[in-house]
């Protein structure tokens, strides 16, 4: 791991990028003499690990005393996109935009996502772990797919907190019964793009003891920022 640039922020938290092979990821630090638990943070399919709701959340769970680390998986951000995924994006967008049944675009797609980055989100996590100031455990953030596969391949995950949505690969529905640390599912009732009804089913399947579902008005991208802190006192209570 190498490190590329730092800024210390307002809020006292160091942002740094760095790189891992190939790998483009940013480290959010607290201020802190002693090692902190870790978050991981992942955002959507396609989205860069400095799109702006990301950041938000990172710097505020870091101000809160957590390091938090995200990374742009194979074709996202600012990593080179083939031009297969490139169509597949846009087929994508396309039928979802007309209604049309996206079932197989998506697991052609997302299922392959999910299975390449989980690999890299483990040679991150050993990096982030050796560093003198993070001292685990781990918590995950963000994607419900990536986050079932994350949950299911790495003992290392604690809990996780994740962004519900209706359409996941049919590999992670399946592996949700072997989801069984502590779960915080949050859910958009209005999701424009993802199906109300699957994400409840989902929820149901997950094998954890302890779980917790929150959901609230509003379409896709209209979360709450009260959920930011109910997560962060989530991740105290399994965590810290």
């Amino acid at each position: 791991m190498q490190f590329t640039s730092e800024q210390l922020l307002d809020d006292g938290v160091l942002a740094r990028e760095f790189t891992l092979g190939e790998i483009p990821g940013t480290l959010w630090t607290p201020a802190s003499s002693a090692p902190v638990p870790l978050i991981l943070m992942a955002h959507n399919n396609g989205l860069p690990k400095g799109a702006a709701r990301l950041v938000a959340r990172a710097r505020h769970s870091a101000a809160h005393g957590y390091a938090v680390a995200s990374i742009d998986a194979s074709g996202c951000g600012d990593r080179p996109r083939s031009a297969a995924d490139e169509q597949a994006r846009a087929e994508l967008r396309r039928a979802m935009q007309a209604g049309e049944p996206v079932d197989e675009i998506f697991e052609s797609f997302i299922g392959p996502l999910v299975e390449n980055a989980v690999p890299e989100w483990r040679t991150t996590l050993d990096a982030l772990l050796a560093l003198p100031e993070i001292g685990g455990p781990v918590g995950y953030s963000g994607w419900t797919a990536l986050g079932i596969r994350l949950a299911v391949a790495e003992p290392r995950i604690a809990a996780a907190g994740l962004f519900a949505g209706g359409y996941v690969p049919r590999a992670q529905r399946e592996e949700a019964r072997q989801v069984t640390v502590p779960l915080l599912f949050l859910l958009q009732w209005d999701d424009e793009g993802n199906p109300r009804q699957r994400a409840l089913d989902l929820f149901d399947a997950f094998g954890a003891t302890e779980k917790t579902l929150h959901a609230n008005l509003g379409g896709h991208t209209g979360t709450p920022w009260f959920e930011v802190e109910d997560g962060n006192r989530f991740f105290d209570r399994h965590l810290k």
